[in-house]
């Protein structure tokens, strides 16, 4: 009965396993007549069963690439966001951001302020795919969990929001959480 976890047929016969349980007749019929198929029909069924799991993983993975470079060919949204200001306070601005989900953004991240400062968003990094950061003559792609901008610096995050949600956003310094330097992100479905 173990070739049952592996043919696509599986899952049926195993309901029908199941419901027979108030027929116990039915169920001993049906285990005799499962027991019956040779092996070479239970490799079949495996075989069938990798197949289709093969076609179905290649088919996803060439939709996912040209999703993708359809992606790439989006115009951005741009929004920017100061990390403090020049009075030195410790705030996001704007604090609240409101995305769409499929859609590309440019974060132009800037800190005018005399202290360094993060852009610490971890939960909202896993809910979105990052095209690249640059930030002077650095170019970085991959995942991004957070930003830090020393005083003066900017970086600019090129990203498709996800999945959505509401994501908490931060500066972990010592005491500028505390102070106030929080935000929102929203990922709007």
């Amino acid at each position: 009965m173990d070739f049952l976890k592996y043919c696509p047929c599986g899952l049926i016969i195993r309901n029908t396993l199941v419901m027979t349980d108030l027929f116990p007749e039915i169920r001993k019929i049906l285990y005799a007549m499962i027991s019956l198929l040779s092996p070479i029909v239970r490799q079949i069924c495996v075989v069938f069963t990798l197949l289709l799991c093969f076609t179905f993983t290649n088919t996803n993975s060439v939709l996912a690439a040209k999703e993708s470079s359809d992606l790439l060919k989006q115009p951005v949204s741009e929004i920017t966001v100061s990390l403090g200001n020049s009075a030195n306070e410790l705030k996001f601005e704007p604090n609240n951001l409101e995305l769409v989900a499929g859609k590309r953004y440019l974060l132009h991240l800037n800190n005018p302020s005399q202290l360094k400062h993060y852009f610490t968003a971890k939960d909202f990094a896993d809910g979105i795919w990052t095209q690249k950061v640059e930030a002077g003559k650095v170019e970085i792609k991959g995942a991004i969990h957070e930003l830090e901008l020393k005083p003066g610096a900017e970086a600019e995050w090129v990203l498709v929001a996800i999945k959505p949600g509401k994501y908490g956003l931060r500066c972990p310094i010592p005491g500028h959480t505390e102070a106030g330097m929080t935000g929102e992100i929203v990922i709007n479905p």
